[in-house]
């Protein structure tokens, strides 16, 4: 309960045993064995600073935290205001964040991704802001992996080595998160941390529930998940120092998971941010079994302790009892290690820090009960709230926008175009080539063929022009012969006459010489002949 400024959940005695809200800030451990009351101790302590106007956070890993929405049945009892979440959305709101506000280091833990892995994821988030990418969901991220697979001799030379080989196996992991659910976590809205830092009508400070039970099958997504916050609240609040109280507390259950497997550079992440979280008044509180489960580094941090019982049945145990034990300071009233293994359910050894942030003596100390109902809450109740909250309208619901996924599909199909485009051109352009070298072949075929005829027609001309040549020499053969004849027949008629007339006379003369008028007929007339012979022979 809160009262007279003080988070009280104990008596020791006749003593109240409480935490003094402005070193909240100090974080603190609640730890103890299976069934010895820690989560009656988480729920107590979270309803208290909730009734003293601090928002709470509480990672419900078993289930069994939802009552502390409803009152329960004692004296006094009260309901304290809840908002559910879950991160597949199945028992309150989907709580979600994106692959960029994730970041390449927690990201490489959830996909369990060795150092070089790591580091080519790390390019590839790099590779993405450069070029303006947003990382919002998984197939962003995976379609941004195949991209930088695809084209990895363009970056390489700017960014390193990019194995083709880890980016598959980064790929399959991807996969292999998306197959558990990581789809859901990731992608939009992302949670605005920042509206959990609220106070309902009443005063008191709203608790964020998120239901875990589901989630915690998967223990490196829990603890990325719980880390991510974190982070995600140191990055966004602003530097504030030692508060009358906590702007808020963080309830972190199973909190040995944060820290397994965890690399040193991821170590030395976690310890920094619970050293320097402080300033921005937000108090954390690891609830695990033992302190051995906590880091040292981490462990001095934490100035508020409540130790439930723990058992020892082994050597080992026996020495993480006694651990335990040193890390209180002393009791004069009791042996701290003794207590320690005797303490009923609902018995703690609490030390708290007092004004000067001074751990206190431990004090073996009862827990009290919550005033919420101890029972989870029932579905229907779980239901209503959720729909009852302002938050459930903006987060429900998820949004899928433009971002790496939508621009390389488009680039992609853009390339196709262009790949397509350009061999549909190169084969038109084939295409020309092949019809432009057969109507050249045509055309030479033409020419030659009309050369051929041309030479043809030349010969025929020739040819005709020959034969009319030769007909036109006959022609003119025959007109000559016909005209030598012509005038061979009017000598010879010519050279007949004259010959004719000239033998006739000389006949004539010769006849009158020889024999009268007889003779002179006779010799005309054989003289005629004689003298036509003649020059016939002569005119042939």
């Amino acid at each position: 309960m809160y009262k007279d400024g003080q988070i009280y959940f104990g008596n020791a005695g006749d003593k109240s045993v409480c935490i003094i809200p402005k070193m909240a800030n100090r974080h603190g451990l609640i730890a103890g064995a299976t069934g010895t009351g820690k989560t009656t101790t988480v729920k107590t302590v979270a309803e208290s600073f909730s009734e003293a106007g601090v928002p709470v956070f509480i990672a419900d890993v078993k289930g069994d935290l939802s009552g502390i929405a409803v009152a329960g049945d004692r004296e006094g009892a009260s309901a304290h205001p809840v908002n559910f979440w879950d991160v597949y959305g199945e028992k309150g709101m989907p709580l979600r964040t994106t692959i960029s506000e994730m970041g390449p280091m927690l990201l490489a833990r959830i996909l369990g991704l060795n150092q070089t892995q790591s580091d080519i994821l790390t390019i590839i988030f790099k590779i993405a802001d450069d070029e303006g990418l947003l990382l919002i969901d998984t197939k962003d991220l995976r379609s941004m992996l195949s991209y930088v697979s695809e084209n990895a001799a363009k970056y390489s030379p700017v960014y390193g080595n990019i194995a083709k080989a880890s980016i598959t196996t980064i790929i399959r992991s991807v996969i292999t998160l998306e197959s558990e659910g990581g789809e859901l976590f990731f992608g939009e809205p992302a949670i605005d941390i920042r509206e959990w830092f609220t106070i309902d009508p009443s005063g008191k400070g709203m608790i964020q529930l998120l239901d875990c039970q589901r989630l915690i099958q998967n223990p490196t997504m829990y603890s990325t998940l719980l880390l991510w916050m974190l982070s995600e609240i140191y990055e966004t609040l602003p530097e504030v120092g030692d508060m009358p109280k906590p702007k808020m507390v963080f309830f972190f259950d199973e909190a040995h998971m944060l820290f397994d497997n965890a690399n040193k550079a991821l170590l030395d992440k976690i310890e920094q941010i619970v050293k320097l979280i402080r300033s921005k008044g937000v108090g954390i509180f690891f609830i695990t079994q033992s302190p051995k489960d906590i880091p040292n580094g981490v462990l001095a941090q934490l100035g508020n302790k409540i130790q439930h019982a723990l058992h020892a049945y082994t050597p080992a145990e026996q020495k993480n009892i006694k651990a335990a034990a040193d890390s209180f300071r002393e009791n004069p009233d009791f042996k701290t290690v003794d207590v320690l293994q005797e303490l009923k359910i609902g018995e703690a050894l609490v030390s708290v820090l007092d004004e000067e942030g001074i751990p206190s003596m431990v004090e073996r100390t009862q827990v009290m009960l919550p005033i919420s109902s101890m029972k989870p809450i029932d579905d229907a109740g779980r239901d209503m709230m959720i729909k009852s909250s302002v938050l459930y309208v903006k987060y429900y619901e998820s949004v899928d926008r433009d971002s790496a996924y939508e621009f390389l599909l488009r680039l992609g199909m853009e390339q196709e175009e262009a790949a397509r485009a350009a061999a549909e051109e190169a084969a038109a352009a084939k295409e020309a080539a092949k019809a432009e070298a057969e109507a050249a072949k045509a055309a030479e075929k033409a020419k030659a063929a009309a050369e051929k005829e041309a030479a043809a027609a030349k010969a025929a001309a020739e040819k005709a022009a020959a034969k009319e040549a030769e007909a036109k020499a006959k022609a003119k053969a025959k007109e000559e012969a016909a005209k030598t004849a012509a005038k061979k027949r009017a000598v010879k008629s010519v050279g007949n006459s004259v010959a004719g007339t000239v033998g006739r006379e000389v006949g004539k003369t010769v006849g009158s010489s020889m024999g009268g008028k007889f003779g002179k007929t006779l010799g005309g007339n054989l003289g005629a002949a004689l003298g036509r012979g003649i020059i016939g022979t002569f005119l042939k």
